[in-house]
């Protein structure tokens, strides 16, 4: 394993942040790790980066103990964040060759990999211009690209596609999966479940400072059972009578919907609807398990939201 943290405990004064998290992440492979606000996500990063120290257990990165041994762990990883780390007074290719030079590599090294990096990202174009007039999307695949100057083993993506559009999104996908073909290893945190679910070969649910499920997407939506019936209302008041109506259902009051397994037959629904008798309906929708459903069934909560009580479920 070229990531390996076991028992990792972390607390800010008197508040447990992290309370025992265990994972493990092989060459070559992408790990995402989701969990609402305040769960422990940005925490374990910014551990494994040597960023911070963690009061207990242990953590190796390529071999290396990231507190006895925190240069060569360095060494071997690169971070990226959520805003993009880049000078918008150079050019892009100014800002590949000024990482390049602050990574002691030379200056002709640093343009042949500021060349070859400018290629792969579809950035030639661009090379010259100053980065303040990139668009969002260029920013981060430059952004990107800077975090591979130094051939890193290991690079860890803090949502790297927050605040792009769909196209950018899926160009940024797209650049992902490549780095995982030649063999990088790619811990992501993300809010956004569809990109977990098609890039993480494996998932970690961080919840109340604990792992509270971990497995591939599929293997995670298993654990949730069958199919979904979602009901939304179009008022708080008929949310609220709705969710004394459905016990079974999970809900959330935000966007006043209520989630209900279901079978998938006609007289379940039949069933619930006959519960919500003469409670305004918005729409009655049905769907197989998402990572959506994970989420929300063991942490009580959509992404975005602050971490509540958990649940714990290994795939």
């Amino acid at each position: 394993m070229i990531v390996e943290v076991e028992g990792l405990r972390k607390s800010f004064g008197s508040t447990p942040v992290l309370t025992g998290v265990d994972f493990a992440v092989p060459p070559g492979t992408v790990l995402g790790i989701l969990g609402p606000n305040g769960a422990g996500k940005t925490t374990t990063v910014r551990i494994l980066t040597t960023l911070l120290r963690p009061d207990g257990g242990s953590v190796r990165i390529a071999g290396h103990d990231v507190v006895r041994s925190p240069r060569a762990v360095r060494a071997a990883i690169s971070l990226t964040g959520q805003s993009a780390a880049v000078d918008g007074g150079q050019t892009g290719r100014e800002n590949l060759v000024m990482i390049g030079r602050l990574m002691h590599l030379s200056a002709a090294e640093s343009r042949t990999r500021a060349r070859g990096l400018l290629d792969r990202f579809d950035l030639n174009e661009a090379a010259h211009r100053r980065v303040g007039s990139y668009s969002g999307g260029m920013r981060r695949r430059l952004d990107l690209a800077m975090s591979l100057i130094g051939r890193p083993r290991v690079i860890f993506l803090d949502e790297p596609t927050t605040g792009l559009d769909p196209a950018s999104r899926q160009d940024m996908w797209a650049a992902i999966r490549e780095l995982v073909a030649d063999g990088t290893t790619v811990v992501l945190t993300t809010q956004y479940l569809e990109e977990a679910d098609r890039l993480a070969d494996q998932i970690v649910l961080i919840d109340g400072g604990r792992v509270a499920a971990r497995g591939t997407a599929a293997e995670l939506k298993r654990t949730v059972g069958g199919r979904r019936l979602e009901f939304s209302f179009p008022s708080p008041d008929s949310y609220d009578v709705g969710i004394s109506r459905l016990p079974g259902g999970i809900g959330d009051p935000g966007a006043r919907l209520i989630t209900v397994p279901s079978d998938g037959s006609a007289d379940t629904l039949r069933r619930l609807l006959h519960d919500l008798n003469g409670v305004p309906l918005s729409t009655v929708t049905e769907h197989s398990p998402t990572l959506d459903d994970v989420f929300l069934t063991l942490t009580g909560h959509r992404p975005g939201s602050e971490s509540p009580q958990r649940r714990e479920v290994s795939a």
